[in-house]
């Protein structure tokens, strides 16, 4: 162990390293010995974001043998797919009490316990109504889980692994949507093998719970304070008796710049939806059709080969998360989105796309991704589970012009349907010019989803769980988490309104402008946290009033740390 500087702190640095395990009990653990903390933490962190991407996209496959079994109505299909966003978002605005009062460890097994109910209600469900509890209860608990998970990873390991280890859940839950895809083809064919699929999300959950036995309970403030011992006498010793209370109106003042911290997290989870990165990916089928590949293959490669370039990208992120940083990598991923999503804006008015997605066609363009980071694949996109649009399989999508004349504009049953995808624009393309525009538009697609898998996906959660002190880390998060959710409703609830007001090109080039605002937003406000304990952090938001100065890293004034390593924490 490293000492300290000021020899009448050596006491107490030995104190806190031979007393940690009381802050932070573990199950199984051998006297005298600790954990593999670092690969148990990356196994939470990889099986929570694979149990929520497999959550997420498994109904894509389920849906259509579900609609075959119980003959469900596209009234009762779109009621079966919003039960799982309708319990994330009760997770999201209650769970952040249940993981600041039990612990984030209590959270987290509460959560797969809800999740294994939720498993073997869809299992064995004999009724609409059991298949919709079922998915409620699987959206409250990866809700709740994706919150306590990237809490509970950030507080026990150290600064240099913070970034990799909490990014990791976004690995994991394009992972697990990658895995629901290919579960989803192999048991198409199985009778009753939508049960098998809502069974196997219970696999993840349960090798998360054995890990999580072994892992210290919680961190506690002790434990989040215990890479920095300040030097001047008695500080540390007041951080252990006195430790401040915050309320949930906290969030919304001047005490210790809590509002500078809402608005940061606020800001990063509003700018990560209104950037259109789902609705975008709507149309991944459709571009991939538009280049040449027909029938059910453009759906296969939009599923499969968007989901390759997710998963680089964001093992990308990983790597860079702690050497280049959280703000460099926000910014460029950003600066990146708004480029490619304009390019798609552009191309579209020479190129026009009709096709968009249908309930039907597109099972989950309502459902929201993330969380944290929304990891949004066409999850509707898959070759055999994927339901019929029409009598004619070999369309992928069907156009929002048939859409538009079955669902005709709320208040207006006898009015005019929405006109379809296509804007007004120059005259079409030359045959080989068109194919160039249809594969430069097929190239923004993958840069679109290469920046927000390596930008907003894994970055906005990260910072979320190390900008808000302790007390309150869990009610900011899910605070802030909720807003996510909602957000993503509201812009996947409006895209078809939208389109028909301005167009397909100028909705897509009005994303783009979206995200030059967020690029500035991040400029302005969003920290540097790399390379810093959660106590730093802490302390540079108290400093700073207004976060436009984040960009460089500055010491604590007044109060001087030195590091020490716990060999529990290493």
């Amino acid at each position: 162990m490293e000492q300290l500087t000021n020899g009448g702190e050596v006491g107490l640095t030995e104190a806190l390293a031979r007393n940690h395990s009381e802050f932070s009990p573990c199950h199984f653990c051998v006297p005298g010995r600790s954990p593999p903390l670092l690969p148990l933490c990356a196994s939470v962190s990889l099986l929570g974001g694979l149990t929520f991407g497999y959550e997420l996209a498994v109904i894509s496959g389920a849906l259509l043998p579900l609609q075959l079994d119980f003959g469900l109505s596209c009234l009762e299909q779109e009621l079966l797919v919003g039960s799982l966003l309708l319990g994330a978002l009760l997770a999201s605005l209650g769970g952040g009490f249940l993981i600041d009062c039990y612990g984030r460890k209590r959270a987290i097994l509460g959560s797969n316990a809800v999740l294994l109910a939720g498993s073997l209600s869809l299992g064995l469900a004999g009724s609409l109504a059991w298949l919709v509890l079922g998915r409620w209860a699987a959206g409250f608990a990866i809700s709740l889980s994706s919150m306590a998970c990237c809490i509970y990873v950030s507080e026990l390991v150290g600064p240099r692994q913070r970034g990799v280890l909490v990014s990791l859940y976004e690995a994991g839950i394009t992972a697990g949507i990658l895995l629901s895809y290919a579960l989803n083809y192999a048991l198409a064919g199985v009778p009753g093998g939508w049960r098998h699929m809502f069974g196997w999300a219970a696999a993840p959950a349960v090798l998360q719970c054995l890990s999580l036995l072994i892992l210290p309970a919680g961190a506690d403030e002790a434990a989040a304070h215990r890479d920095l011992i300040p030097l001047q006498g008695g500080e540390a010793t007041k951080r252990g008796l006195g430790r401040p209370r915050y309320s949930f109106l906290d969030l919304f003042r001047e005490r210790d710049n809590m509002r500078g911290r809402t608005t940061v997290g606020l800001g990063l989870v509003l700018f990560q939806q209104l950037t259109g990165q789902p609705n975008v990916l709507c149309y991944a089928s459709t571009i991939f059709h538009s280049v040449g590949f027909r029938g059910g293959s453009s759906a296969v490669l939009a599923s499969v080969g968007l989901g390759a370039v997710k998963v680089a990208a964001t093992l990308a992120a990983m790597g860079l998360v702690d050497r280049a940083g959280r703000r460099a990598l926000l910014l460029a991923g950003c600066a990146l989105m708004a480029l490619s999503v304009s390019g798609l804006g552009l191309v579209s008015f020479a190129a026009p796309m009709d096709s968009g997605p249908s309930c039907l066609a597109m099972p989950n363009a309502t459902s929201p991704s993330n969380l944290p980071g929304d990891s949004n694949l066409p999850t509707g996109s898959s070759s055999r589970p994927l339901p019929a649009t029409s009598k004619n399989q070999e369309e992928p999508v069907s156009s929002t012009a048939e859409k538009a004349k079955r669902h005709p504009r709320a208040g207006d049953p006898t009015g005019p349907p929405v006109p379809a995808l296509r804007t007004a624009g120059p005259a079409p393309a030359a045959a080989p010019e068109r194919a160039l525009l249809h594969w430069t538009a097929l190239v923004c697609m993958m840069v679109f989803v290469s920046a927000f898998s390596f930008g907003f996906g894994p970055v906005t959660w990260l910072v979320l769980s190390e900008i808000y002190p302790v007390e309150i880390r869990g009610r900011a998060f899910a605070f802030c988490n909720s807003f996510n959710w909602a957000a993503n409703l509201l812009i996947s609830l409006s895209f078809l309104d939208l389109i028909g007001a301005i167009g397909l090109s100028w909705t897509f080039l009005l994303y783009g402008l979206t995200a030059v605002l967020g690029l500035g937003f991040i400029y302005l406000f969003v920290p540097e946290t790399k390379g810093q304990s959660l106590a730093e952090i802490d302390q540079q938001f108290q400093r700073r009033r207004f976060p436009a100065s984040f960009g460089h890293r500055q010491s604590a004034s007044g109060v001087q740390y030195s590091r020490i390593e716990v060999s529990a924490a290493s």
